[in-house]
């Protein structure tokens, strides 16, 4: 097979006072579009999702990985650990990107779907709940859904969550919360993974099932925009 040379796009995304860092990268002929969430004390140079990110490209998919925290930010939770449990700050910081990658002439007729990894994966649930017409599936990698509380019932999109099945603390969390949960949701548990997915092959299942549970749904809502001549922007 060919090597493919992957262009990547640099972006950043201003939200308040701030502005992200991102990582944009759009193969031919993509048919969705996903943002990552990175997990606590990561970012967007995180090797595991940047491997899940090349899968997904693989599978006709373009990728955003983003820094949800400013450098001087990630200095002082380095020292504090709590701006990474800051829910509510993710999740406006995921909700600016999905709102600004709308507006880009290079994605804004792609659907969007967010990839949340540990505390990013709450964050991407409150996102999901508060812009149902802009968010158009979530999965989440060894999330902590329980964090996104009250939001839980308001999230319209499919929902994934992959945990592993070592991660035994975790896997209570996902099936509580995913009993919260009034839309379609699955829980995908990876024999003999933990919590990081550092086995043999475990990255590699979380990939797959990831890529199919996005092309599924993201595929289907670029036909529906298609046919209906609906704006995602519409929603902003």
């Amino acid at each position: 097979m060919a090597t493919v040379i992957e262009h990547a796009h640099p972006v950043q995304i201003p939200v308040n006072h701030v502005q992200l860092d991102g990582d944009l990268i759009i193969p031919e002929h993509a048919h969705g579009l996903v943002v990552f969430a990175h997990g606590s004390g990561s970012s967007r140079h995180s090797s595991r999702n940047r491997y899940v990110a090349t899968e997904l490209r693989q599978a006709g998919l373009a990728t955003m990985l983003m820094d949800l925290l400013t450098r001087r930010e990630e200095q002082v939770d380095a020292r504090t650990a709590h701006l990474r449990f800051d829910i509510n700050l993710l999740a406006d910081r995921l909700v600016a990107a999905a709102e600004y990658l709308a507006l880009d002439p290079r994605t804004m007729n792609l659907p969007i779907g967010l990839f949340g990894a540990s505390t990013g994966g709450g964050a991407a649930l409150v996102a999901a709940a508060r812009k149902p017409q802009l968010v158009r599936a979530v999965v989440s990698r060894g999330g902590r859904p329980d964090l996104a509380e009250d939001a839980l019932p308001r999230v319209r999109c499919p929902v994934l969550l992959i945990v592993g099945g070592e991660d035994q603390q975790v896997i209570e969390l996902n099936r509580h919360s995913m009993a919260q949960m009034r839309t379609e949701a699955e829980l995908a548990i990876i024999p003999g993974a933990t919590h990081l997915f550092e086995e043999e092959g475990a990255l590699e299942q979380v990939a797959l099932l990831a890529a199919e549970f996005f092309n599924r749904h993201l595929q289907h809502q670029q036909d529906k925009l298609v046919l209906d001549g609906l704006d995602p922007r519409d929603d902003m």
